[in-house]
């Protein structure tokens, strides 16, 4: 991604116009996603060699990788059972001592080496007596008049493909950066240079750089360049959006304000208060609202939710609640059938399995474009095509990151440019939040109503489970109730030592006995969950054993005890999910993580629950640990690819990019 260049660039001339680059090769660069001149130019070394000093074969060692090279004195093919595996052996020499490399079952390496050729390898050893590695990276040493860029100096090493050799790969790129060098210029806008290389300099740096830290150098400066591109993108979506979108008049009257808050029985906290007062600001504003409203498990944005619905519905328009789950959806229904009802706002309910819509108004004809301004609570049901949400002013996303960017559009789009105000109880790494959710206004609860008990969490051997079993018992007996949270459904889908929640609940239910537990998962029935959690909730059940399923839509203020076993499986920000649904009384609560985890780094991630409740600082840590597109799921999280963008580290390069692209007057927008 060249910022500054077009289609009829130099850059953009497919890759099949370079000197050397027929039909074969032309495949075997497609498959790693080189199409163009500027891919090729921006195709990232994964490491570099430094070959300007190698390790000698008899210093090469178990723990560390190292490159040595060596002449080959012996290599032979042996194949065995059969003619169905086989392993290729060369042995090279430097002098010092002697180094077998093997490759198991890839007969086809045979025609790549000669004995008296000479080699690099990389990789560690697998066995010291012959010195042995498995599979390392090769490469035969050749002269020749571009022979210096390949030794002597620090050679990077790129992916690649099978048939696509190293060495030719780093020619063509070479060849390439020399004919087109002059061709990159600085994007608009460009960055600081005395803080920055040029653009130009960094993809050379990139390729073929003079010292160890200059792949760094330039890794930076491209990712800066990535980032102002994605910066350029939203903002732009955003003038778009602004041009053509009015707002609705959704400020509100306070004539449903304030007997709802007045019957609340408990004051709002002060973020609570902010937040609303940003809200009704953006309601009453030229332009739609978009507004991403990031608070704790327990911050209180179910409430806030309802206020900013009322100012809608006090407006004269209807307003559209979808939650990712019946069971959440169900709760909300619930909640705010409980809170608005008797303000004589109608709540209703549109899921896959539940429909009050066509119960409360029979007849032909009748559905929801006669009803009065009413709140419509829901799951992906509220956008399929045969049902109509006429006069929509305000739409609210609860658990943002369980959707993806076009199911919120989907919905979104059922009216005339509603405001739109995202929720979510997974605190976003600032990274993922200036990237992910740049476009929208970002508001964020970091305090917690009062009268909340203290929450503490406990890491444990697998040990330790008779001891853990009588401390819930004792909770139980004095009145409280429990969670037990298994990472799987049935038998059949675990391996190893994971286990599932059918084949334990009869386990816990003999453990607990006499007290009472129920099954919630996710392939049982909606009436069946309902059921479930209706009984749990009267405190009829004193355990409920259930899968991930209850990480939201629970609210049981009397249960202060959860087990998570096989806690290793899950990730940091859905443990502390998991979490938020105790606490939530006045009763100290006790979270217990049981982990069979040997590694260090699996100890590591359940530690820093242990250390905080602060749900920024576990997100981080779980960005840290996942990495981006195993914590949101590429697809779903419509993130962006990166060639060099490191969403874990580069925060003060997104940050630059943004005052980059920020226009002359930013006015009172605040984002992250």
């Amino acid at each position: 991604m060249l910022p500054p260049e077009t289609k009829t660039s130099p850059l953009a001339a497919p890759i099949t116009s370079l000197w050397g680059v027929g039909g074969e090769r032309a495949a075997q660069l497609t498959r790693l996603e080189i199409h163009t001149v500027e891919d090729l130019l921006l195709h990232r070394p994964r490491r570099y060699e430094d070959r300007r000093h190698f390790r000698a074969i008899a210093d090469l060692s178990r723990d560390e990788a190292a490159t040595a090279r060596g002449t080959i004195v012996a290599q032979g093919l042996k194949r065995f059972r059969g003619g169905r595996k086989s392993v290729f052996e060369i042995v090279l020499d430097d002098g010092t001592a002697r180094l077998h490399c093997r490759w198991w079952n890839l007969p086809f390496m045979e025609k790549y080496f000669a004995v008296g050729d000479e080699v690099f390898v990389f990789g560690k050893l697998v066995e010291t007596k012959p010195r042995t590695m498995d599979h390392p990276e090769s490469e035969v040493i050749e002269g020749g008049e571009e022979s210096f860029i390949h030794i002597n100096r620090i050679a990077p090493v790129y992916p690649l493909t099978e048939g696509l050799p190293q060495r030719w790969l780093r020619g063509l790129i070479w060849r390439t950066l020399e004919r087109f060098e002059t061709q990159i210029v600085e994007p608009e806008p460009a960055p600081d240079l005395k803080l920055f290389p040029t653009r130009a300099n960094a993809v050379r740096m990139l390729h073929f750089p003079e010292a160890l830290t200059d792949g760094e150098i330039a890794r930076r400066r491209l990712a800066l360049d990535e980032f102002v591109v994605l910066q350029c993108e939203m903002r732009l979506r955003r003038k778009n959006f602004e041009a053509r979108a009015h707002a609705l008049p959704c400020g509100g009257d306070n004539r449903l304000m304030k007997p709802f808050l007045a019957q609340l029985g408990f004051q709002l906290t002060r973020a609570q208060t902010h937040v609303l007062r940003e809200i009704r600001a953006d309601m009453r504003g030229p332009h739609p609202m978009r507004r991403l409203l990031q608070g704790d498990v327990g911050s209180g944005k179910t409430v806030v939710a309802a206020c900013t619905a009322l100012m809608a519905l006090e407006s004269g328009f209807n307003v559209a609640l979808m939650a990712p789950t019946e069971i959440l959806a169900e709760q909300h229904f619930r909640n705010f059938s409980r809170w608005l009802e008797p303000l004589g706002v109608r709540v209703e309910l549109q899921t896959g399995s539940r429909k009050t819509v066509e119960t409360r108004a029979p007849g032909a004809g009748s559905g929801p474009r006669h009803l009065p301004s009413t709140l419509f609570v829901g799951t992906h049901a509220l956008f399929t095509r045969g049902f109509e949400l006429p006069r929509l002013g305000l739409v609210i996303i609860d658990e943002q990151h369980k959707f993806g960017v076009a199911q919120r559009e989907q919905l979104v789009r059922k009216g005339d440019y509603p405001h739109l105000l995202v929720m979510t109880a997974t605190p976003i790494p600032r990274t993922l939040g200036l990237t992910l959710y740049g476009d929208l206004d970002v508001s964020v609860m970091d305090e917690l109503p009062a009268g909340r008990g203290r929450v503490k969490t406990f890491v444990r051997a697998a040990d330790k489970l008779p001891q853990v079993w009588k401390f819930i018992r004792e909770k139980i007996a004095a009145g409280r109730q429990a969670y037990v949270v298994y990472p799987r459904v049935e038998e059949q889908d675990t391996t190893g030592d994971v286990k599932a929640v059918t084949r334990e609940f009869e386990n816990v239910r003999q453990v607990l006995a006499p007290f009472r537990a129920g099954l919630l998962h996710g392939r049982l029935k909606s009436a069946d969950k309902e059921k479930v959690m209706a009984v749990f909730r009267a405190n009829q059940i004193q355990a409920l054993v259930a899968t991930a399923l209850i990480e939201v839509g629970l609210d049981v203020p009397n249960a202060t005890v959860m087990l998570i076993e096989n806690a290793e499986r899950f990730g940091l920000a859905q443990l502390h999910q998991l979490r938020g649904r105790i606490g939530r009384g006045a009763h100290e609560s006790f979270c217990i993580l049981i982990s069979g985890a040997k590694n260090g780094e699996a100890r590591e991630r359940l530690a820093v629950l242990e250390e905080t409740t602060d749900g920024f600082r576990i997100a981080e840590a779980d960005l840290k640990l996942r990495g981006p597109g195993e914590l949101l799921g590429r697809q779903q999280s419509g993130l962006p690819r990166f060639r060099f963008g490191n969403l874990v580290d580069d925060l003060d390069l997104i940050r630059h990019a943004r005052v980059l692209t920020a226009p002359p007057a930013e006015g009172s927008r605040k984002n992250i």
